[in-house]
């Protein structure tokens, strides 16, 4: 089937109807769609909490470790003119 032919599908099947939707269906589906939403909610806070954390984190390595300096030398330049 086409695009065109399911979507005349689907419309004709919404069009005539059907069973009624039983009452405690409904009821049921907004219980399952608010913990969804509940869950989609924690997890995104979780992430947040998470890139900050990491961020901090990544901040006061930097701050300590200094990456962009350059190191000091191993070994001290060799004693002339004594």
């Amino acid at each position: 089937m086409r695009r065109a032919e399911r979507e005349a599908a689907v419309r004709a099947v919404m069009e005539r109807g059907g069973a009624p939707v039983p009452p405690e269906l409904y009821a049921e589906a907004v219980l399952r769609g608010d913990r969804l939403l509940r869950r989609r909610r924690l997890a995104r806070r979780a992430l947040w909490l998470l890139t900050c954390a990491a961020v901090l984190a990544f901040t006061v390595w930097a701050a300590n470790a200094r990456p962009w300096a350059e190191p000091p030398p191993r070994t001290t330049p060799p004693v002339t003119g004594w």
